[in-house]
């Protein structure tokens, strides 16, 4: 299967550090490696509500931003979360999105899990602190969502930056961007699965 990348971009505004970052390492892809930019602030989710043990679900309509992401979801061999570091975990953005991968386990015709099984997720985040466990949490979010579902998971690319453009003085972030999607992305596992895992591997900081 030809690599498809599909970007999804959780940050309340354009053009900011993470995805700054992001296009750095996308920019070292392959030529003819497809690549997809969805901006969460421009397809607004509505509220989560939580339905998993109702009995009427459906596929949500593709002109709908469920539907689009949906779609564009699935038809993504890697996923990358860039998402910002708030309060330590991914976006509000972000995690609406994550949220609607609940639903969509459940949506007829989807099979979500298995589609999902074998694909890999990468993170990519800007972070104000110089100490990179703090991104902890957000790893972990991440890799246990991988983990469920039987994905591959690339890891998180981690860049310092606050103000606009910060990221581009992080000079070790740049550098590692460069071979960040050219890295093994093994098999995740929950960390009580894994001898010796510390709560924050994975991140690349």
């Amino acid at each position: 299967m030809n690599r498809r990348f599909l970007f999804v971009l959780g940050s309340a505004r354009q053009d900011g550090n993470t995805e700054l970052l992001a296009r750095e390492a996308a920019a070292q892809l392959p030529t003819g490696v497809e690549q997809r930019w969805i901006r969460l602030a421009e397809h607004p989710l509505p509220d989560f509500v939580d339905l998993r043990h109702d009995e009427d679900h459906v596929r949500p309509s593709a002109d709908t931003p469920a539907g689009l992401l949906l779609d564009a979801t699935l038809a993504a061999t890697d996923i990358v979360i860039a998402s910002p570091l708030y309060w330590y975990s991914v976006s509000s953005l972000t995690k609406r999105y994550l949220d609607y991968w609940s639903a969509w386990l459940r949506t007829p015709g989807v099979d979500f899990k298995a589609t999902m099984a074998g694909r890999t997720l990468w993170g990519v985040a800007a972070l104000a602190a110089d100490e990179p466990s703090v991104a902890a949490p957000y790893v972990g979010t991440l890799n246990n969502s991988a983990a469920y579902l039987g994905m591959r998971f690339g890891g998180v690319l981690l860049g310092n930056g606050s103000a606009p453009g910060d990221v581009r003085k992080d000079t070790e972030a740049l550098a590692r961007a460069k071979t960040f999607f050219a890295q093994d992305a093994p098999l995740a596992r929950y960390p009580h699965e894994t001898d010796g895992i510390r709560a924050g591997a994975g991140v690349q900081g």
